[in-house]
């Protein structure tokens, strides 16, 4: 009961942070592995666990799809859906041994994309700028991060988005929601028909994740994202440590 009771609670809070900040696997995906569930098939149990808080989130956000006419919505639905299966297949052939070696490495590089991913944007969108075709390709490989592993993600399109030329963070949020809820779709999707879902935990996971992914979504104009990504950062700076501990 003790375990369950610990992937309830990953999973709202997973459901919340990923529609105020993103960086709702930083909770989830250790969650399950430190409760005994191989490393693999947490991350794709995670992914699809997380999936209808995602919906939840872009439902309430629903008002705020798109709201840019330069931004090439329909396309980046288009290779969000395919770089998540492509994604997806990459991680379902790649070995547990290999897995579990570069875990940690994953864990690092997406929290430190998470913590420093908003102060690096201003640089980028005084450094750079692109347009919609670039856009587009960028997002394909952001797809198949997300479909592999996906943590940060949302810091990842955000970025990306702002050098685009968006400035509304709450269409900015709605369109992530949009993008990420592809990519993870699919993925989910061929997770389950390769059987690497544990559903116990899933299913005590699933309506957690919505409650927190609405609540979320609902309430995120309201909630600084600092204060989120704070704590966010500081659990994921501890997790990544104890993940290189147990490598080691």
């Amino acid at each position: 009961m003790g375990s369950y009771l610990l992937l309830i609670i990953a999973a709202l809070g997973g459901g919340l942070i990923n529609s105020v900040a993103g960086g709702g696997m930083f909770l989830t995906f250790p969650a399950l592995v430190f409760t005994g569930v191989p490393s693999i098939i947490a991350n794709a149990s995670s992914t699809t666990a997380l999936l209808p808080g995602v919906f939840a989130s872009a439902w309430a956000y629903r008002e705020d799809f798109q709201k840019s006419e330069d931004f090439p919505f329909l396309p980046l639905v288009i290779v969000s859906l395919a770089g998540g299966i492509v994604g997806a297949l990459l991680l379902l052939y790649t070995p547990q041994k290999t897995f579990d070696s570069v875990i940690p490495w994953l864990m690092l590089a997406a929290t430190l994309l998470f913590t420093f991913g908003a102060r690096i944007t201003p640089i980028l969108k005084r450094a750079f700028h692109i347009g919609p075709v670039a856009v587009v390709v960028i997002q394909f490989f952001i797809a198949i991060y997300g479909g592999y592993f996906g943590g940060a993600i949302g810091i990842i399109m955000l970025a990306t988005w702002t050098v685009f030329g968006l400035t509304d963070i709450h269409v900015m949020n709605a369109n992530r929601t949009v993008m990420g809820a592809a990519a993870n779709s699919v993925a989910a999707v061929l997770f389950i028909l390769a059987r690497k879902i544990w559903w116990p935990q899933i299913l005590a996971m699933l309506v957690a994740t919505i409650i927190g992914g609405y609540i979320g979504a609902r309430t995120a104009r309201k909630v600084d994202p600092r204060y989120i990504r704070a704590i966010v950062t500081a659990v994921s700076a501890g997790i990544t440590i104890a993940f290189f501990l147990r490598r080691g």
